[in-house]
Formats: structure tokens, sequence, C-alpha cells
């Protein structure tokens, strides 16, 4: 008999073979059990992990810290009448304590919306339907309107020899900028009297999209035959170049009551700077107080000096004079006037029909001036 243990032919082969099997019977079943056990521990550290994530969701947010500075956008015009005075006045300045003002002069909205998206404000002073643009566009990421600034101040000036909407027709307008809220009130407008427009500029009535002064200019050179404008560009046009009023824009809205400025905050900015904000908000508020509350020689003059600044001369005596009577100062958006002016905007063709739900935010404007301003449905008040 051979004694080679792993020859097939012996019963050394099949014993060895029997003494073998169960050692690795044992060693499967606790291996079994090992990788079992490592599973259980895997599953319940996946388990803590989850509720760990779940309850930093829950978590509040992180503390939020006041901005080291404030870029703040504003219009050399009298209906951002709030912004020249809580500049010029150190008012906004005074809120915001250690953190920088920086300021920044626009002509028109749609050029602000782009500096404010781009991060190179972080809050400012505009037109309506600028910032409704904006809020469609960016699917409400944007921005949030956390006041109002102004009511009233624009006009619809045109040649004395013009007398009516049927003698509009082939004539040239102008407007601050394409989609800013002169520009969509002017289309808006022409489309109720029967008249098409096109964005580029072609239709029944040209309108060309034009800086402020340069269309003072074309029209004292004859070469234009009217502009829709805010304050004091309208005023100007009338009492230095002779043109007269065609539309007066409160005449449209019902108790004359229509948006021409509001301050609009990058929606980033706000939630990384709530504090900042505020004390913006602040700023803001006792601005509007103070012009409401002076003179109306007071008012001019802290007015025309920051005009003389960003413009390089003062305004008339009686073009501010004027031009101050067409506006009120308010710090309420007048947020019912909203789905308007948004359906103006898709009938002169500059934005799109959205949802603006959430759009405004005056949650911080009604705790800092101790009253409700609404929202009316269209975000948190």
């Amino acid at each position: 008999m051979s004694n080679n243990p792993e020859s097939p032919n012996t019963g050394t082969t099949r014993i060895v073979a029997g003494e073998t099997a169960k050692p690795k019977r044992r060693r499967t079943v606790e291996i079994a059990l090992a990788v079992g056990l490592v599973l259980l521990i895997g599953a319940g550290a996946a388990v803590a992990s989850a509720v760990s994530q779940n309850n930093n969701q829950a978590a509040p947010a992180p503390a939020t810290t006041p901005a080291a500075e404030l870029k703040l956008g504003y219009f050399s015009n009298v209906t951002h009448g709030p912004a020249l005075v809580g500049i010029s006045k150190g008012i906004i300045a005074k809120e915001l304590g250690d953190t920088k003002l920086s300021t920044q002069v626009f002509n028109a909205g749609p050029a602000a919306i782009e500096a404010l998206n781009a991060g190179a404000i972080d809050a400012t002073y505009i037109g309506p339907n600028p910032a409704i643009n904006s809020f469609v566009k960016s699917k409400g990421e944007s921005i949030s309107i956390i006041a109002g600034a102004a009511s009233g101040g624009a006009q619809l000036v045109v040649k004395p020899e013009i007398n009516s909407a049927a003698d509009l027709k082939g004539k040239i307008l102008s407007s601050p900028q394409l989609g800013g809220t002169q520009d969509v009130a002017l289309r808006a407008w022409l489309g109720a009297q029967g008249f098409k427009t096109n964005v580029d500029g072609s239709g029944d009535v040209n309108i060309n999209p034009t800086e402020n002064a340069q269309s003072l200019k074309l029209f004292q050179d004859g070469k234009l035959d009217g502009a829709w404008l805010p304050e004091p560009w309208a005023s100007r046009l009338v009492l230095e170049a002779g043109a007269k009023v065609l539309v007066d824009e409160k005449d449209l809205w019902e108790k004359g009551d229509f948006t021409t400025t509001i301050l609009i905050v990058n929606k980033k900015f706000a939630a990384e700077h709530p504090e900042t904000v505020k004390a913006l908000l602040k700023g803001h508020v006792e601005s509007v107080n103070w012009l409401n509350s002076a003179s109306a020689a007071d008012k001019a003059t802290t007015i025309n000096a920051v005009l003389k600044d960003t413009a390089g001369k003062p305004l008339p005596a009686n073009v501010i004079e004027r031009a101050l009577q067409n506006i009120k100062f308010t710090t309420d958006p007048l947020a019912g006037t909203y789905k308007k002016l948004l359906d103006d905007g898709v009938k002169a063709g500059t934005t799109k029909q959205a949802d603006i739900n959430g759009i405004f935010d005056l949650r911080t404007l009604n705790e800092v001036e101790g009253k409700k301003t609404s929202a009316a449905g269209l975000g948190q008040d």
C-alpha cells in the first residue's frame, strides 16, 4: 500500500480529507459571521451618518456678519431723491457704521441690473421693470425688492405741434434704455393707442433708447420728436427745450400712484449680510423721512448739490421746482401695481410672462418702520 496521503487509491486520503473538511466548514461559518458583523456595523454607521446629515440640515444657519463694504447704485435723477439725500448727507454711511459705503451712478435700470448680477454692486435704486425682468430671467434667484423710494415723476414730452397720439405715427421718440421702466411704459402706451413697436426700434413709431442728457440735446437739435423720461429730464425738455407734456404717467394709474424708483438687493448678499441690509434700510427710511419733512428750498438745494457733482452743473431753480412737484417720496413699493407692470413688459416685448411671487421681501422694512407695508401676495411682509 502506498504511503502517499494524496493518493486516491488509499484510505489515508479519505481519512485526511475527512479530518480537514470540518475546520474548513468552521472557517466558512466564522467568515460568514464576520462579514455579517462588518455589514451590520457598516449599516449602523450609514444610519448614523444619515441621521447626522439630517440633523445638520435641520440645524440653524451659521451666524452672519456685517459686510466689510456695501456697493450701492443709483441714478442722477430727482426720482432717486432718497439716494441723493442719503449719500450726500451721510445718512446711509452713518447707519452702516464700520461697513464702507461705495457708490456707482447709472443712467438706466438694465445697466444697473447687469452690474448687480455681476457682483459689481450689492444693492441699487432702480425702476421696477428692470427688477421684474431680472427676477423673471433668474427664476427668482437674483434680487429682492426691499423698499419703495419714489412714485410719480415720469412724462411723455413732445414737440409743440404734436397734439394727440395719432400725430406720433412715423415719429422718433426716445427712452432712457431698452427694457427700462420708462421704455416699457412708452411701448405699452403706444400699443394701447394701436401702434406697433419693435425692440429693434422699427414699427409705426420709432423708439431709440438714448441717455437722458443726449435726448435733451437731440430734442434741442430737432432730431427727436419726443421722449418718455423721468424727472428732472422731462422738466428740462419742457422748460429748456420748449417741449410739452402729451402724457403724464400718473393719469394712467388708479389714484395717480405708480412706482418710479425702488430699492433692491442681491439675494445672496442679503442672505450673507442681513445686518448690513437692515442698516441700509434704516438710512433709506431716514432719507425718505427727511425729504418729506424738509422745506421745498432745502430739498432743492440738497438734491441740486448732488446733481452738480454727478452731472457737472446744478439744475435751474424752475426745473428742480417743477420736478419735485411731480414726485412723491415713499418707502411703499406699491406692490399692487406689479402684475400690471409685468403685463406691460410682456406687451412691450422686453420680458416674459412669469410668476413673480417672491419678488418682495419687506420684512426688514416693516421691522425698521414699525408698520405694515404690504407685498400684495407677491412675497414676504
